[in-house]
């Protein structure tokens, strides 16, 4: 591994430890760059977990330090999505590499759209529905979203901030908590899959995780509402340039 490699490692990866955190689409930086570097595609996705597990923990601890905390919906919605990741990520290491890149291209075009047309929520006008029937609708939504995130986890934080306002009326804030959280749990069980098939370069994964580790930690101390217009300008190009070049990748 060159030099320069650990470099742009670790600045794809405080990219999207920031990105993640406080919004979602990290991972469309970090594995196409894995991938570009050299790693086999379900190499790449297994070495990008390790990254985001240390990530979302420092995330948790961030949100924690500023009293932001939504346990135990958080935890529920977690055991649901640690299931379903198993699932997700078994499928993820048999999928052959240039399949798996155009199944990746195709979810980084969708994921651009969803950043395009995600609408605008008025924070102050929110009533938590945590329990009954929102609680299990939510757990059975991130049983689901637990096999996506197992598979290939790119741009599941927007669909998470999508479903957790919306269905469960939570502030942009204790959204993004949960999602850390849940996220920081599913990764456990893909990890565990990935790393039982060795599709895990170790040591990539912890170079990436330094950048991703000090990216979530700022993000989660910042105001979640400075820069999202320019983060959001700045994802777009790189996830289509990627998009394209992924597509005709023969790797």
């Amino acid at each position: 591994m060159h030099y320069l490699d650990y470099l742009i490692l670790i600045i794809a990866g405080f990219g999207a430890g920031f990105i993640n955190t406080i919004a979602g689409g990290g991972t469309l930086l970090t594995l196409p760059t894995l991938i570009f570097i050299g790693l086999p595609p379900a190499v790449a996705n297994g070495t990008n977990r390790v990254a985001i597990l240390i990530q979302t923990f420092f995330a948790i601890r961030g949100f924690k330090s500023k009293q932001v905390s939504t346990y135990p919906f958080s935890l529920y919605l977690g055991i649901a999505a640690f299931l379903g990741s198993f699932i997700g990520a078994r499928i993820a290491v048999d999928i052959k590499g240039e399949l798996f890149n155009k199944i990746l291209a195709i979810i980084m075009i969708v994921v651009v759209a969803l950043i395009a047309i995600q609408p605008k929520l008025n924070i102050n006008q929110l009533q938590e529905r945590l329990l009954g029937k929102y609680l299990w609708m939510s757990i059975i939504v991130f049983l689901f979203l637990g096999i996506y995130g197992g598979f290939i986890n790119a741009g599941i934080g927007f669909l998470m901030l999508l479903w957790l306002p919306y269905i469960n009326r939570m502030s942009l804030v204790r959204a993004k908590a949960t999602k850390v959280f849940v996220v920081c749990l599913y990764t456990i069980s893909a990890v565990i899959m990935f790393a039982y098939h060795d599709k895990i370069n170790w040591f990539y994964g912890f170079v990436l995780a330094i950048g991703n580790a000090s990216g979530a930690w700022i993000a989660s101390r910042w105001s979640v509402k400075k820069g999202d217009g320019v983060i959001k300008i700045i994802v777009v190009i790189m996830v289509m340039v990627m998009a394209i070049k992924l597509w005709f990748s023969k790797q």
